[in-house]
């Protein structure tokens, strides 16, 4: 088989057939209206214009589409792309970043008849770096809400994984669990306004999500080895001492 090189872009429609296929290079789709039905053995969502979608290598994929369509798809060879979590698929919103992508890819296909030329090749690299640096929706989304209560299924349903996989791909992507994650942020709080508030403990605690002030110090305890109250004692001792 001919070794995929160059960075390809075109318009591309989707019939009602049912199909399933992989490739050996990563396609990034840009819907321009209707949308599409897209499987992995990870994901399953529908494509509509206001989000895009990269499949990334080797990746087997079912997909068709109920209604008129037209997409912007661009064929990414592997040597364009910088390794991230093995290549999982990323679900993105169109944003301002994306659209202007969308915009430079549509305006060099037309203005040229060639399928692939130097412009795209550099589109490609700026691709490939982007979808490296591409923050993860789930993520940012418990660094903002993390006082708050998450379930692991809405941060699935973020990535638009299965319920089941998005641990697996959590501890891959950060090292750790959604819980564990959760929980370092909350303590990293809590150890801010120790040291920056004179905020009652239990203040704190509900402060940072945790519903009872046992929990709060039990976790606090298991994890610096002294309890809160202790830890503020120590800052304040240490203040002192230097003040001295």
């Amino acid at each position: 088989m001919k070794k995929f090189t160059q960075v390809v872009c075109e318009k591309r429609t989707y019939s009602r057939d049912i199909l399933t296929h992989d490739h050996e290079y990563g396609q990034l789709l840009f819907p321009l209206y209707g949308s599409m039905h897209i499987e992995t053995p990870r994901q399953a969502l529908t494509l509509q214009p206001e989000h895009c979608f990269f499949v990334p290598p080797r990746c087997s994929h079912t997909f068709r589409a109920m209604e008129r369509n037209e997409f912007l798809i661009v064929d990414i060879p592997i040597h364009y792309l910088f390794r991230r979590a093995d290549y999982e698929a990323l679900y993105m919103d169109m944003d301002a970043h994306w659209r202007a992508v969308r915009s430079l890819l549509a305006e060099e296909i037309a203005r040229t008849t060639s399928a692939s030329t130097a412009a795209l090749a550099c589109l490609g690299q700026f691709i490939g770096h982007s979808l490296g640096r591409q923050p993860f929706r789930s993520i940012q989304y418990i660094h903002d809400h993390y006082t708050s209560r998450i379930t692991v299924e809405a941060l699935a349903a973020m990535e638009h994984y299965h319920r089941s996989y998005y641990p697996t791909w959590f501890k891959k992507v950060t090292g750790t669990t959604p819980a564990a994650y959760i929980r370092s942020l909350r303590l990293e709080e809590a150890k801010r306004l120790l040291r920056e508030t004179e905020w009652p403990v239990t203040a704190i605690g509900r402060e940072v999500g945790f519903e009872h002030s046992s929990s709060f110090t039990r976790l606090f305890v298991l994890h610096e080895g002294i309890s809160p109250q202790a830890y503020r004692k120590s800052l304040h001792s240490a203040k002192e001492y230097l003040d001295f």
